[in-house]
């Protein structure tokens, strides 16, 4: 209840009244379970996309924001999170990460429509960035398609007062892609990684952004911050990484 209830009567009208966004490809989502995947240019998008859509959109959250026990904001951000019926996942790493996706993918498997960033973090420069596998995992376990999502002029500018905006914003959804062929496979890391490659390579295709061969995480906090990344620049992610073996 909570979930329409603030969509209708406060990030719907807010964004509508002052962005103006648009959306295009909204009728590309389909019923039942599936996956929107898209680029992350600013944290605009995380409520710009669930305000523009007809289905209900559930966006995993760090586990550790569900348990409220940092003082009085974090027990507000974990009412919040439950209250809109948001999921919890593990983002530590390595297995744990692995198995924290069994929340989300059992919303999947209960027809529920789920929101990821591949890239795992805000692109700083406007690039598109590696994405990291748990998407292709999460397609294959709970058998569901991916839609690509690109978001355009979502990164918020100063306006009048100094406020924050987003200047016409938009969301252009494609068509979804089918992995069914790699079922039962998804331990397999060369499919894991075939499968996020050509996710990143449709959100690509609707954004035109040029794409660097690299985490983003790398670049905004790592060892290439402030680097040269022409080295890392390909013209598609995955061009020079083999497809793995059919199945049989």
């Amino acid at each position: 209840m909570w979930y329409w209830f603030l969509k209708w009567t406060i990030f719907r009208p807010v964004c509508v009244v002052a962005f103006r966004p648009w959306i295009k490809g909204d009728e590309n989502i389909p019923e039942g379970g599936a996956i929107l995947a898209g680029n992350h240019l600013s944290a605009g998008d995380t409520f710009l996309l669930p305000a523009l859509i007809h289905r209900r959109l559930t966006f995993p959250a760090k586990a550790e924001l569900f348990a409220g026990d940092r003082g009085v904001r974090s027990k507000v951000v974990a009412w919040f999170l439950k209250a809109v019926g948001q999921v919890p996942m593990d983002r530590s790493g390595g297995r744990a990460s692995a198995t924290g996706l069994g929340p989300v993918t059992q919303t999947l498997k209960d027809g529920g429509l789920v929101g990821i960033f591949p890239e795992g973090t805000r692109s700083g420069d406007g690039r598109l960035y590696k994405g990291r596998t748990g998407v292709a995992r999460l397609a294959l376990d709970g058998g569901v398609p991916v839609l690509p999502v690109g978001f355009v002029n979502t990164a918020f500018t100063r306006g009048l007062f100094g406020i924050p905006v987003m200047r016409r914003p938009g969301v252009i959804i494609g068509k979804p892609l089918d992995f069914s062929a790699f079922e039962g496979r998804q331990d397999e890391l060369k499919v894991l990684r075939h499968v996020t490659d050509e996710v990143m390579a449709a959100i690509q295709e609707l954004t035109g952004q040029e794409y660097a061969d690299v985490y983003g995480t790398r670049v905004k906090f790592g060892d290439l911050k402030d680097a040269d990344l022409t080295p890392h620049l390909k013209s598609r992610p995955g061009d020079d990484r083999p497809a793995p073996t059919p199945p049989a």
